[in-house]
C-alpha cells in the first residue's frame, strides 16, 4: 500500500479534512482485507463496498476521486507502475440517479426561521444571530463557527465580515443592518468583547467557553427548521436562500 500523499495540495481546511477522512476510510478498508494489491480490481471492489453502504453517489465518487489521486501520486513517486495507476483511473464512479433537490425556503419561511428564537434567553439570542448570519451573509458552517469579532468591521459606511477564509480563498462579505442588530443583541447578552463571535450556552442559560463547533450550527438549523415544518434543511441550503434574497434586493426583516 503506497504512502498517502501530502495534504498540502489542498488549500482549505475543509478540503484537507475531507481528503484525510476519505484516505483513512480507504486505508481502513484496504487493511481489513487479506493480501490485496493496489490495482483496478481492488478499487472496483472498494466502490462496491461504498455502494453497499448506501452512500450517496456523489459521496462515493468523491471517495473514488481521492483514491485515484493517491494512485497518481504513487505512480509519480515511483511506488506504483503507470499501468496500474492508469487502470485505477479507469474505475467508473457510481451513477447519479437524479439530482439532489435542495430545500428552498420562501421569503416568508426564511423570515419565520430566523425570527423563531425569540424567548429572550442567551441561547435564543445566539441561535437567532446564527440563523441571521447564515441567511443574510450566506456563510458555510465552518466559516460561521470560526468567526471572531475581528472579522466584523465597518467598511465604507457599511458593516462587513472581512478576510473570511473559505474553500481556499479570502473574501469580504457584506453584513445587512438587520443581521448586525441581531449580532449586537447576542454580543450584549454574552458580554463578549473579543475572541470568537459565537459561544456555547449551557442548559442553565450561562454563556461559557470560547467558540462553537460546526455540529452546533447544524443542530440550530435542524431545531428551528423542524418548527416551521421543513424537514432535512441543511445549513448549506441557507446559502442559496441568502443568494436569492440578495439578487432580489430584499431583506428578511
Amino acid at each position: 500500500m503506497p504512502k498517502p500523499p501530502s495534504l498540502l495540495a489542498y488549500n482549505s481546511p475543509e478540503s484537507q479534512r475531507s481528503y484525510r477522512h476519505a484516505i483513512d476510510e480507504f486505508v481502513g478498508w484496504y487493511c481489513s482485507e487479506p493480501r490485496l494489491s493496489f490495482n483496478k480490481t481492488v478499487v472496483t471492489r472498494y466502490r462496491l463496498h461504498l455502494e453497499d453502504r448506501r452512500l450517496a453517489p456523489g459521496t462515493t465518487n468523491v471517495r473514488l476521486a481521492v483514491v485515484r489521486r493517491l494512485a497518481d501520486e504513487a505512480a509519480e513517486a515511483g511506488l506504483l507502475s503507470p499501468e496500474l495507476a492508469a487502470g485505477i483511473r479507469r474505475v467508473k464512479g457510481s451513477k447519479r440517479l437524479g439530482v439532489r433537490l435542495r430545500n428552498w425556503l420562501t421569503a416568508e419561511q426564511a423570515r419565520s426561521l430566523w425570527q423563531l428564537p425569540n424567548a429572550g434567553t442567551p441561547k435564543s439570542k445566539r441561535d437567532r444571530a446564527i440563523l441571521a448570519v447564515l441567511l443574510g451573509c450566506g456563510l458555510r458552517r465552518r466559516e460561521l463557527s470560526d468567526l471572531t469579532l475581528d472579522h466584523l468591521q465597518r467598511r465604507e459606511e457599511h458593516w462587513a465580515i472581512i478576510d473570511l477564509v473559505g474553500k481556499g480563498r479570502i473574501r469580504t462579505v457584506p453584513v445587512p443592518d438587520w443581521v448586525k442588530r441581531t449580532i449586537d443583541d447576542w454580543l450584549k447578552e454574552a458580554g463578549a468583547t473579543n475572541g470568537r463571535l459565537f459561544g456555547r450556552v449551557c442548559r442553565a442559560g450561562t454563556v461559557w467557553g470560547e467558540g462553537i463547533t460546526e455540529k452546533v450550527v447544524w443542530y440550530v438549523v435542524k431545531e428551528y427548521a423542524a418548527k416551521i415544518g421543513v424537514s432535512k434543511l441543511a445549513p448549506h441550503d441557507l446559502r442559496s436562500c441568502a443568494r436569492l434574497c440578495h439578487e432580489a434586493g430584499g431583506e428578511l426583516l
